[in-house]
């Protein structure tokens, strides 16, 4: 039986993008069903980060950088100031998950922001990458003007944070157990598997 692994994400966090080849890695070799989660790091009103001032060099410097190199993933510090929200990108989710391509959409945002330097805050942007993973763009224009998402997108927000506990990411919630940080691979499965453990208990 497939088990869920429910990973939370930022388009505007490295770290996500750094875990990608991991939960491909556990796709490949366990039977699981990602779903996709949104979780804003910096929610209107809390201001986002502004590449330019000392705290984003230096972690990228300390951390970002250093974990990229020993992964072999192709990153920068995008210089769009300040960083870009990520409501709408993840309005777009929802679309990109009713058509089956939520993973295939999310990594096109990793790589629009941290390899192509694009602002995927602004609504041409996102529907640019959604049409990159077979997404109609009216229909992305609609998801991005739709209250409707809207309001499913601040539900999402506080089902990360006040049913799962999420407080930060990338956050993995496997067989009801949430972890967090950069997994890699080896502890992704151990996790999947001593949760499929579980179920399979009388």
């Amino acid at each position: 039986m497939s088990t869920t692994v429910e990973l939370f994400v930022d388009y505007v966090c490295p770290y996500c993008l750094l875990v990608e080849d991991a939960v491909a890695e556990l796709e490949r070799e366990r039977d699981v069903e990602v779903v996709v989660r949104p979780f804003e790091l910096r929610p209107d009103p809390v201001p986002t980060l502004r590449p330019e001032d000392d705290y984003l060099p230096q972690v990228w410097r300390a951390s970002v950088y250093p974990m990229a190199r020993r992964l072999g993933v192709d990153i920068a510090l995008p210089s769009v100031s300040p960083q870009p929200r990520t409501a709408k990108a993840f309005m777009a989710l929802q679309l990109a998950a009713e058509h089956g391509v939520a993973r295939e959409y999310s990594s096109a945002m990793f790589r629009a922001f941290f390899q192509h330097d694009r602002d995927i805050g602004e609504d041409g942007v996102i529907v640019e990458v959604g049409a990159t993973v077979g997404l109609d763009r009216s229909e992305v224009e609609r998801a991005l003007a739709s209250e409707e998402r809207r309001s499913r997108r601040l539900a999402e927000q506080r089902y990360a944070t006040d049913s799962v506990g999420v407080r930060g990411v990338p956050s993995f919630r496997i067989g009801g157990r949430l972890h967090s940080g950069v997994l890699d691979a080896g502890r992704l499965k151990k996790a999947v598997d001593e949760a499929a453990g579980r179920e399979a208990l009388p």
